[in-house]
């Protein structure tokens, strides 16, 4: 999506309703700072205003997010083309967050297992040596853990079996699922089979 060009056309779109800024700001209970950089093509608004957005512009969202006012002839066309879009950037989004998740607990791992050798090597017994073990585990942990939420909020799970995609986002269920890397034992919800269903990044 170009955020330039739907900035522009937001932008437009309020002039052309003779709205201020903060008319339209006031309209929608946000900040004329966030119709700001809407409209200089910074952000896009957050999905629970862009229908109160539309309705104050006399806009559709498929136009909001082309940028563009749309001829009923070319509507489909376009409509496909942001239906594509979307699933683009979703992939991408996904994407950046596997590739997070593993630099992160890898990074993570690789700097708790180098203090422990530091640490062992230099304090050999104590108490300081039992607070610094404690400490960087409990971090590790946490980083984990981080990690796995990246993990889940990532992407979609196919069947091993009838290929169906699915959505799970039950953190305990995950958790406690045999998984290997980021394929995780599961029950699909349409063959109600269960395998070693694999990450996928899109539908």
């Amino acid at each position: 999506m170009d955020l330039i060009k739907i900035g522009g056309f937001i932008a437009d779109c309020r002039k052309g309703k003779k709205i201020t800024q903060e008319q339209l700001a006031e309209k929608l209970y946000i900040t004329d700072r966030a119709v700001s950089k809407w409209e200089r093509g910074l952000s896009l608004p957050d999905a629970d205003k862009m229908l109160d957005l539309c309705n104050i512009l006399d806009i559709n969202v498929n136009e909001l997010l082309n940028g563009e006012k749309i001829d009923m002839k070319d509507y489909e066309k376009k409509n496909e083309e942001l239906l594509l879009e979307l699933a683009k950037q979703d992939e991408l989004k996904n994407k950046r967050l596997i590739t997070d998740m593993w630099v992160m607990t890898i990074t993570a791992f690789i700097f708790y297992v180098a203090l422990m050798i530091i640490s062992v090597n230099l304090l050999k017994e104590g108490p300081i040596l039992a607070v610094i073990i404690c400490i960087a585990t409990a971090l590790l942990l946490i980083v984990c853990f981080y990690g796995f939420k990246l993990e889940v909020d990532a992407g979609y799970y196919e069947c091993r079996y009838c290929h169906h995609i699915f959505e799970e986002k039950n953190y305990f269920k995950l958790l406690m699922a045999p998984h290997f890397g980021t394929s995780r034992y599961q029950k699909c919800p349409k063959c109600g089979k269960r395998s070693m269903a694999k990450k996928v990044m899109s539908k």
